[in-house]
């Protein structure tokens, strides 16, 4: 297939590129657009060669070019999804602004605590740390084997400074994350930070991403979702203008084939409503609907997507909070959703044969995509097979769900528990541990120091309450 992309760096692009955008594509004869996975735009069906003054500063990739990778973001979840405090919309942008050229590397940009962007996808993905400004890195260029991480946390203002050392070192050597870690310390004078605990991921449920939806105390955000991934360019024109005319300054890309629009202000939302009235346009399709990831431009991954849609929905299965995937095989792929239906290659010997198609169904442990670890569940299945398998996965989803974590939490509540619950008196050394209380002056077992009564002394010297101090206790 033929089609030629346009780079929107971290998926941001203003109503005013989008206009020219449109404009351009109305000029070459189509009549929509279409939206790729790494927050890019695609025209389906492909583009004459257009000249540099038509072009603008837009950054077009032909289909007969290699370079050109989008930068992925996370952007378009701040503000209307979870996010790590400190990181704004406007710490993204100043970021993204760093990247003057375009890289060669696909890089992703993202706060750890939203599922709607992929975290791992890029060959180098920088991850949004607790300290505010800093970021994990977790690296895999395109000859290594496995992702690895970057022994430091790198500030923000570092980003792009670290990446275009990290490509131009990849291009010359596919060396190691030590050498790497080497030359580019040596290269470069960043201020780095000790990773001082490793990253953790909380696994949230995948979010419902469309409709008009409440932001702030004023201010609205819609997202927009069209099945066949074909926006047509007369709606995007007529939408355009009414982001200028509500100040609206930048809209969002997401990975799923959609867009999100956040800022409407509270008394132009009917307006808007209007807006996509009058244009027909369905904005509350099913969650069943919405969380499938497919390949731009393929018509067997949409008519495959649309037979078990309708299979599922007949059946009334509930996949709140998962998300599912239609690939190609391809194990050296980076897949992002929760269970992923891979359609089997043909032998070539057997290609003039008319055969059905085979498929295998793949789900990620715990069914949480960032884990990066997916399991085969079944191989070379019929299609009318896969339903049965979906619903199969979605039930042992159901099921699982809540497990991992209350174990984990359990755990971590042991672990913490010696150095939370040790109190020490500062005369004469006496301990307070919770976990056995103080029977002489029957306090029961269990009850944490914070919430003894004020009038409690030490058992030993009598000295009062406000003289005990944690006691920090070395685990094993």
């Amino acid at each position: 297939m033929e089609l030629t992309r346009l780079i929107v760096k971290g998926g941001v692009i203003s109503p005013g590129e989008l206009r020219e955008v449109v404009n351009i594509a109305s000029e070459e004869g189509l009549d929509s657009i279409s939206f790729g996975s790494r927050q890019d735009i695609i025209f389906p069906k492909g583009f004459k060669s257009l000249d540099k003054t038509t072009l603008g500063k837009h950054h077009f990739v032909y289909p007969d070019q290699k370079s050109g990778n989008n930068i992925v973001s996370s952007y378009v979840s701040t503000d209307i999804f979870r996010n790590t405090n400190w990181l704004t919309g406007n710490r993204f942008l100043y970021i993204l602004e760093e990247f003057k050229e375009q890289p060669k590397l696909k890089v992703n940009i993202t706060d750890p605590k939203q599922q709607l962007v992929p975290l791992f996808t890029g060959h180098l993905n920088f991850i949004a740390s607790e300290h505010e400004d800093y970021w994990y890195l977790y690296i895999r260029l395109p000859k290594w084997e496995k992702i690895e991480v970057y022994p430091v946390l790198v500030y923000s203002w570092d980003l792009a400074k670290i990446y275009y050392e990290i490509e131009k070192i990849s291009d010359e050597d596919a060396a190691d994350i030590e050498l790497l870690f080497t030359l580019v310390s040596e290269a470069l004078d960043t201020n780095n930070r000790t990773i001082d605990k490793p990253l953790n991921i909380p696994f949230y449920p995948f979010p419902y991403y469309e409709g008009m939806n409440r932001m702030g105390i004023d201010q609205y955000w819609l997202g927009l979702y069209w099945r066949n991934n074909l926006y047509d360019l007369d709606f995007l024109k007529e939408m355009c203008d009414l982001c200028f005319e509500c100040k609206i300054g930048k809209i969002c890309i997401t990975p799923w084939k959609s867009f999100i629009i956040k800022g409407i202000p509270k008394d132009r939302k009917l307006e808007w409503e209007k807006f996509l009235g009058k244009r027909g346009i369905n904005v509350r399709h099913s969650l069943l609907e919405l969380n499938w990831h497919l390949p731009v431009a393929m018509e067997w991954a949409l008519n495959l997507k649309t037979f078990l849609v309708r299979t599922l929905d007949q059946f009334d299965i509930s996949t709140y909070g998962l998300n599912f995937g239609i690939s190609e095989y391809n194990r050296d792929g980076h897949y992002f959703t929760s269970i992923v239906i891979e359609k089997n290659e043909l032998p070539t010997a057997l290609e003039s044969i008319k055969i059905r198609d085979t498929y295998n169904v793949l789900f990620a442990k715990n069914f949480d995509p960032n884990t990066r670890e997916y399991i085969v569940h079944s191989q070379d299945i019929d299609k009318l097979e896969l339903p049965t398998i979906l619903i199969e996965l979605s039930r042992k989803y159901f099921e699982e769900l809540g497990n991992t974590t209350s174990e984990t939490t359990e755990k971590q509540q042991k672990k913490e528990k010696p150095q939370q619950d040790i109190y020490q008196c500062q005369e004469c050394l006496t301990l307070y541990n919770s976990e056995y209380g103080d029977e002489t002056q029957g306090i029961p077992k269990g009850l944490l120091f914070e919430n003894l009564p004020e009038t409690y002394c030490c058992s030993l010297c009598e000295a009062p309450k406000s003289n005990f101090r944690i006691l920090e206790t070395v685990e094993n």
